[in-house]
């Protein structure tokens, strides 16, 4: 009772709050009785408060070990705020220096301190090991244990030398591991590599009914990207990528669209990451963009989406990740873009693995596509992967599959057919040699078993792969089968298989919806085809751009290119914002120009009752984008283009191009410097007179008109960059 007591108070008096969540009283009880203890508990379930209030309450220090600096700093900010002294929390890791390190030892060892974390690289440094010799640990906690097993996603080898050093540091030490996200494989990992064979266990399910899971073809992933912020604008949100590369564009998109946002890799410097992540508690900035691979560790409650752009490696991550959304309970919107080509690059990464690992990758990978192409709940799904049976009538509509219309189809005759022939052949093969068979697909290994002159081989070619797949996949969620992911991943009956055998009963799956085939994203909106070209439209900005080019005494293409005229067609522009978006508009053609081409599009757009697309793509890339501005830094400091052009490693070809695009988008370039070393005046003036009369700005017609004898390739193209930089910008 006294205990009981005691812990309400300090819950209430440190914590603020006045009731345990779910299984937490009882965890804090079995860790304050000295017992190993193990907690699978999903994101935002409350797994910090489970180490946090024993910590406080018992003798000595805790030890806390994390995977994730951010994470740590993020830990230790909240406890000191929490009401406690600046040195009841401290952290041990590579971002201290020496000066940090001494102070934190001194109030370690002055026994202020009741939690310290540390990084599994610093705790198995035989200095630090020296040094946790000399103080009372009251308990250590494993935070994120999964990545302990090679099953978990986010497998780290230093891991699994946490066991030896906990035990140089003292017998019956206990110890509490915690993680949000384990497989039945990973728990035995975990139980197994931590010698926490008596450990209790509590096993919150993994179900959070709050998040809403949706899963959408990768097509103008960007556009999709932009307009769903904008259509939850004020709320907080974290996208992730594959690649750092990516991370910098997408958040570079974000920000020309008016989006506040910020990229968050590895790649950053430490001070950067700390930076960026204050920021967004603070909600100084909306969006973070960050790499799969590099865990963000913020503890923020009121994530309302979290976006995948690229899919994620295995469905650990992605329930992680997804559960970083909705942690007070609130809105908590999860969608991902799924592309057969996100795949295809997850395998190459694993291609240079060894072989055990590259099969463990394999298997992995494999659930994550089954879980994008199927059309069953999707909540279903992700327990299901989790060891948890879940009826989808409880998922009350909270995920794009639910809310589709289904197809159904009997699966009785050919689910009996399938747990037959997986019996017969003694449970030794995968989903995908089994569909083979049925699809009679001769594959090596069809023709090494001799499984092509098995009577079973072709019955199904007629029903097609997605029938097979989806009732293979509904086989497992339904548990007539389960899957030996240990071992290649092989198909077992289980009891309930069996007795299907023996007594088959009507049974009706879902078909797999059919995936709208992804399409590769485009640099620019141009190319991305937003509507069908306005025809109409087309010739009234052609007039408009030639009665302009006559006051102005201009070739028309100087005033706008055909491929900007075209654009505004599908786009509409009705703002100078706007029509800067537009490929080959920048600022300063935007500002010359633009003003008579959007009264017209807005005059337009009202008469006709136009319904215009919501947001224009952005065009450039952040990698781009760096190369333009370089490029005009060097013209200004008058470098040779061939000379910029090697430095950058690009042809010279490409520089001019580069160059072209920059002067035709409104950017004035003095290129003289350089033109004047290889072209004479004389001739200079006859090219920009042929292109001041001419209708087109067409090398190929210039040189039939001038003569190919006379001037090459490059020098024309040359002039006409020097023609519209002093004529059109």
């Amino acid at each position: 009772m006294e205990i009981k007591k005691s812990l309400f108070d300090n819950l209430q008096n440190f914590f603020g709050f006045d009731n345990f969540k779910g299984e937490q009283e009882a965890i804090i009880t079995n860790i304050l009785q000295r017992r190993d203890t193990f907690v699978i508990m999903p994101t935002g379930g409350g797994k910090s408060i489970c180490y946090q209030l024993p910590a406080l309450m018992t003798e000595g220090t805790a030890i806390v070990i994390s995977p994730l600096i951010a994470l740590m700093k993020n830990q230790v900010d909240q406890l000191r705020a929490f009401g406690g002294t600046e040195s009841i929390a401290h952290f041990l890791n590579s971002s201290l220096n020496k000066a940090d390190i001494t102070r934190v030892k001194q109030d370690v060892l002055s026994g202020e301190t009741k939690l310290l974390y540390v990084a599994p690289e610093s705790l198995a440094k035989a200095e630090n090991i020296d040094f946790l010799n000399l103080i009372t640990i009251s308990f250590v906690a494993v935070d994120e244990a999964h990545c302990i097993s090679e099953w978990g996603h986010d497998f780290r080898p230093e891991y699994r030398k946490i066991r030896q050093v906990i035990s140089s540091l003292g017998d019956n030490i206990p110890i509490i591991a915690l993680t949000a996200t384990a497989t039945p494989k990973v728990q035995q990992d975990i139980i197994k590599n931590l010698q926490m064979t008596d450990s209790t266990l509590f096993k919150s399910s993994f179900n959070r009914p709050n998040l809403y899971y949706e899963v959408k073809p990768k097509r103008n992933v960007m556009k999709e990207i932009i307009r769903f912020i904008k259509g939850n604008m004020g709320k907080s949100g974290i996208i992730y990528c594959l690649s750092r590369k990516k991370v910098e564009e997408v958040a570079e998109g974000l920000n020309l669209n008016g989006i506040k946002a910020l990229p968050y890799h590895a790649g950053l410097d430490p001070k950067t990451r700390a930076d960026t992540q204050d920021k967004f508690l603070m909600e100084d900035v909306e969006v973070i963009v960050a790499t799969i691979a590099f865990g963000m560790g913020i503890d923020k409650p009121d994530v309302r989406y979290v976006i995948h752009h690229d899919i994620p490696k295995s469905m650990e991550g992605y329930y992680q990740e997804t559960g970083r959304a909705g942690r007070d309970g609130g809105e908590g919107l999860c969608v991902a873009f799924y592309a057969e080509k996100d795949i295809d690059k997850l395998a190459k990464f694993m291609k240079d693995k060894p072989v055990s690992e590259r099969e463990i990758g394999t298997q992995i990978l494999k659930e994550v596509i089954d879980y994008a192409e199927s059309s069953v709940c999707r909540r279903k799904q992700i327990l299901h992967y989790f060891g948890e049976n879940f009826n989808e009538a409880g998922c009350s509509n909270m995920c794009d599959c639910c809310r589709a219309p289904k197809t159904h189809f009997d699966a009785s005759e050919k689910l009996k057919q399938t747990l037959q022939l997986i019996q017969e052949q003694g449970e030794k093969f995968d989903d995908h040699h089994i569909i083979n068979i049925m699809m009679g697909v001769e594959t090596s290994q069809i023709v090494a078993y001799d499984h092509n002159k098995h009577p079973d081989f072709g019955s199904g070619k007629e029903d097609g792969l997605i029938y097979w797949k989806s009732l293979l996949r509904q086989a497992l969620l339904n548990n007539y089968l389960s899957k030996d992911i240990d071992n290649y991943g092989l198909l077992h009956l289980t009891k309930s298989g069996r007795s299907f055998i023996d007594s088959p009963h009507t049974l009706r799956f879902i078909l797999n919806r059919v995936m709208e085939m992804a399409e590769d994203d485009a640099e620019d909106s141009s190319q991305q085809g937003a509507g069908t070209l306005d025809t109409a439209l087309l010739q009234m900005l052609k007039d408009l751009r030639k009665r302009l080019a006559k006051q102005k005494n201009l070739p028309p293409f100087v005033v706008f290119q055909d491929p900007s005229l075209e654009e505004m067609c599908t786009h509409y522009p009705v703002t100078l914002d706007e029509l800067k978006q537009i490929h080959g508009v920048g600022s300063g053609k935007a500002m010359k120009f633009g003003g008579p081409f959007i009264e017209l599009i807005s005059k337009y757009v009202e008469e006709n009752d136009i319904d215009r697309p919501i947001d224009l793509v952005i065009k450039s890339a952040a990698n781009k984008s760096a190369l333009k501005v370089s490029i005009i830094q060097n013209i200004d400091r008058q470098l040779a283009l061939d000379d910029i052009a090697s430095s950058k490693g690009i042809t010279y070809e490409e520089i001019l191009k580069e160059v072209e695009t920059i002067v035709s988008s409104g950017t004035k370039l003095n290129l003289n410097y350089y033109i004047d070393e290889l072209i004479d005046e004389d001739r200079q003036d006859e090219v920009f007179d042929y292109f001041r009369s001419a209708e087109v700005d067409s090398i190929d017609e210039a040189l039939k008109e001038l003569g190919g004898d006379d001037y090459t390739r490059e020098e024309l193209q040359l002039m006409r960059i020097k023609f519209l930089s002093e004529l059109g910008n």
